[in-house]
């Protein structure tokens, strides 16, 4: 079955700029019968991706469920960004948990930047197509605190980080509407869905096997550890993984309640233009990408030569809006001017899943099941560190998981907690409105 056309929409793919550009993968068969294995992981994105090819690289036999096809979700969908941290600041950590273990965390966060830098290297050809350099644009002056936050990054915690005053923002970037940035030059940008697809084949390689289309209907616990089922068969394992974006209606958001009620559904939307030619390179002079430091900001960069991809509008809604394509239109003309008349390529949503608290969901729910969820609005990176983390702790190998122990599967409040989210969202964008406005 065509994940396109499932009758789930949660299992179709979208019909985005990366589809539309993506390398062919072989696909993999759904699950047909009855079967074992060491460790089931549910969910074919990011997450169960890392998870998968570090388990088997350590060796253990793997077997990864996927309810439609591989990365169709959000790891399919998103900005392409590989940053370091996290959706909660440093600073929110550090409150939390203290300062050594904050620190602890971000340098872990970096290393799943660069596990997720070194696959691009080992795999060059299959159109990941890595391109460096991040910016994070200030629409205000803040009187000297970024400024002050690259030299605390550059020296406490040893990133390479440069400072921009306006006029060089100016320069790269044809708008009045920034006035300071911080480029992140360890940060880069990527083609997901090739970067999804790259990841399976690798895992598969590795002796990973992969069923798309086989969405999990039931997990219970018996004798000899798991059993998961799906409509096509049953699989028995004495470790899982819960590693899919539980709020979009996928892998395992219905199969431990717990889990699937600690996530809030969070949407944001993605168009592409048509070819736009010199005028796009006369307005952005920037290879990496560009996001703002609004609380639900812009995040955009240039793809295919001459196209821009354009992110943002973060809602609780979780249907697609009619107008969409002219939304976005018209906040991509609002920053640039000069690019208009704006022509919509491709526009589409992507379903996130966030915790309250703003941080991953890592580690065991109960004896031989583990978490691996929450990554929405976290870059690419943390995705690597999580699977990673949760892997090892499978094996035994690392305990890092157990930075992640404070931020528990709190419940998210139901349809009230979506209203609380969407409501707080308008909350931080008036903060933000109301922020430029005093700096002008």
């Amino acid at each position: 079955m065509s994940a396109r056309t499932h009758p789930d929409p949660a299992f179709r793919a979208a019909d985005s700029f990366y589809a539309a550009t993506a390398h062919p993968w072989a696909g993999a068969p759904a699950l047909a019968g009855d079967t074992t294995c060491e460790v089931a992981v549910i969910g074919g994105g990011f997450a169960g991706l890392w998870c998968a090819r570090r388990l088997a690289a350590q060796g253990k036999q793997v077997l990864l469920l996927e309810g439609g096809e591989i990365g169709r979700a959000a790891s399919g969908r998103n900005g392409g960004f590989v940053s370091v941290g996290f959706a909660a600041g440093l600073d929110e950590i550090e409150r939390k948990l203290g300062r050594d273990d904050a620190r602890a965390l971000f340098r872990l966060s970096d290393a799943g930047r660069q596990t997720v830098r070194d696959f691009c290297r080992e795999t060059p050809d299959l159109g990941i197509a890595p391109v460096d350099g991040r910016l994070k644009v200030l629409r205000h002056a803040d009187d000297g605190a970024l400024k002050a936050r690259v030299e605390t990054l550059n020296a406490e915690l040893g990133q390479d980080m440069v400072y921009w005053p306006r006029d060089k923002v100016r320069d790269h970037l044809k708008t009045d509407t920034y006035h300071e940035a911080m480029e992140d030059r360890q940060g880069f940008h990527v083609h997901p869905l090739n970067l999804a697809r790259a990841l399976a084949a690798d895992c598969v390689a590795r002796g990973v096997t992969v069923h798309e289309h086989s969405p999990v209907t039931a997990l219970d616990r018996d004798d000899t550890g798991w059993k998961i089922t799906t409509p096509g068969g049953t699989v028995r394992a004495s470790q899982v993984v819960l590693a899919g974006n539980v709020a979009a209606g996928g892998e395992g958001a219905s199969v431990w309640p717990a889990l699937s009620r600690a996530i809030v559904p969070v949407a944001t939307y993605v168009v592409t233009t048509e070819r736009m030619g010199a005028k796009l390179h006369d307005a952005i002079r920037w290879s990496g990408s560009v996001s703002d430091t609004r609380r639900a900001g812009d995040y955009y960069r240039i793809v295919d030569g001459d196209r821009l991809l354009w992110g943002g509008r973060i809602t609780t809604r979780v249907s697609e809006p009619t107008d969409l394509a002219e939304t976005m239109r018209a906040d991509i003309e609002r920053i640039y001017p000069q690019l208009a008349p704006v022509k919509i390529a491709h526009v589409w949503t992507g379903l996130m899943g966030y915790c309250r608290h703003k941080m991953p969901i890592l580690g065991e729910l109960a004896p031989g099941l583990w978490a691996c969820t929450a990554f929405g609005g976290h870059g690419l990176n943390t995705t690597a560190t999580g699977g990673e983390a949760v892997a090892d702790a499978i094996v035994g190998t690392d305990d890092r998981v157990k930075l992640f122990a404070p931020y528990r599967a709190l419940w998210g409040g139901g349809p009230v907690g979506r209203i609380a989210t969407q409501l707080e969202y308008w909350r931080l964008q008036a903060l933000d409105w109301l922020e430029e406005r005093r700096a002008a």
